[in-house]
């Protein structure tokens, strides 16, 4: 009886203090297409959440699924809260081998899950929210997904065009695609409520490119014949350059706690290069019961010319390819370098110079150290919004394709 008391104590202790709780390597795909944005648009697709956790014990962690509106905020809407529906409460998960020293725990879970706790009615965008079991108001990380119904069939294509709004040199500055997506909704949607068509190139889920109704902007180009056809043109999609590569899977080469984001040192501008295939963005771990599967301190380095000016930003699969303060890079006097905890795998990244403020995207240039070619190939997913009148109005994705450049 006095063992089963102390054990009692000791549980009851561990679940009183709260214990820092530390989500690693989140990576969010659809079942089959790791590579791609997540996109679930066909029944049976199935959404991967999988990360590790650095924690003493196992936290009691839930996953909070949200409906959003086309911003990615979440609604306040009491109709599309789809409660009974919205939580993951039970998660599946392993310990991982005792090499990886910097994380203990790693979850793998599929949704909509078996128990039907999980499902995703409404059309658009979704984020999810790991939190504390016992205080929601608690988050630990978040992801963003589509989840849709894909009723208009769209017709995309990529038109390789150059930028006439001014002379670019060298040349490459100015090359660019002409994305045209053309629909014939049924008479089941009213024309006016089909209002924009928004394009994620990759995986830059933070920079969409928005082609809407209303647009003055010459480069973003609404028609409408007067009856059921549409056409929306983006003229300014550039194809930049195939992504840098990191690749951390050789344990001979990175066989040390503290490494080189590329073997042999500093990086410098690949304007006039053209690289090898990447992964369009996205990146691939060494699987979790690996017993090297573990973290890295891994340092970036680069030397830009001395033409560049501004603050230069490492963004890649690691981050979202989101530019935050955490990813601005030191300069030392001679070049920039900024060290990430990551975990074995392969990362796509790059260089982004960012002249005034780093949120205003017009300060933000991806391709003076990287390049702009046609010869690279991009994952264009299109997206087709509709103002829904039911539920007291919200936004609805109504058409969805995918398409690639070259």
């Amino acid at each position: 009886m006095k063992k089963i008391f102390v054990l009692f104590l000791a549980l009851s202790f561990s679940y009183s203090f709260p214990q820092e709780v530390v989500i690693k390597s989140l990576k969010t795909f659809v079942q089959g297409a790791p590579d791609i944005i997540p996109v679930l648009s066909k029944p049976g697709d199935r959404l991967v959440i999988e990360f590790d956790v650095k924690s003493d014990y196992p936290p009691n962690i839930n996953i909070l699924f949200k409906f959003c509106d086309r911003n990615w905020n979440p609604t306040n809407n009491i109709f599309l809260l789809n409660q009974g529906n919205n939580t993951a409460y039970t998660l599946d998960y392993f310990s991982l081998p005792t090499t990886v020293e910097d994380a203990k725990y790693h979850y793998t879970n599929l949704f909509p899950d078996k128990n039907g706790y999980v499902s995703f009615p409404f059309s658009g965008k979704w984020r999810f929210f790991i939190v504390d079991s016992q205080d929601t108001s608690i988050v630990f990380a978040e992801g963003k997904f589509y989840a849709l119904k894909n009723q208009v069939m769209l017709q995309s294509k990529a038109i390789r065009e150059t930028l006439d709004d001014k002379t670019y040199y060298p040349p490459q500055l100015g090359h660019t695609y002409w994305v045209t997506t053309e629909a014939q909704p049924k008479d089941d949607f009213f024309p006016f409520f089909i209002d924009e068509v928004e394009i994620i190139v990759n995986h830059l889920l933070y920079n969409p490119i928005k082609v809407q109704r209303t647009s003055t902007d010459h480069n973003r180009v609404f028609e409408w014949d007067g009856g059921s056809k549409i056409k929306f043109i983006a003229k300014d999609v550039r194809p930049g350059n195939e992504y840098r590569q990191l690749n951390l899977m050789d344990v001979n080469i990175y066989n040390s706690k503290n490494v080189k984001a590329q073997f042999d040192g500093m990086e410098y501008s690949r304007f006039l290069l053209q690289s090898f295939k990447d992964n369009n963005g996205s990146f691939t771990l060494k699987y979790p019961k690996d017993m090297y599967s573990t973290y890295m301190n891994v340092l970036f380095q680069i030397k830009p010319p001395q033409e560049v000016y501004g603050d230069v930003y490492l963004v890649g699969a690691f981050n979202d390819w989101k530019l935050s303060d955490d990813n601005k890079m030191k300069f030392n006097g001679d070049h920039y370098e900024l060290s990430l905890e990551l975990k074995r795998g392969i990362y796509d990244y790059q260089y982004v110079v960012v002249n005034g403020d780093y949120k205003d995207v017009t300060n933000q240039d991806w391709i003076i150290l990287e390049g702009n070619n046609w010869q690279t190939t991009d994952d264009l997913n299109i997206f087709l919004w509709y103002r829904d009148p039911e539920y007291g109005g919200y936004d609805k994705i109504i058409g969805h394709t995918i398409i690639q450049t070259r």
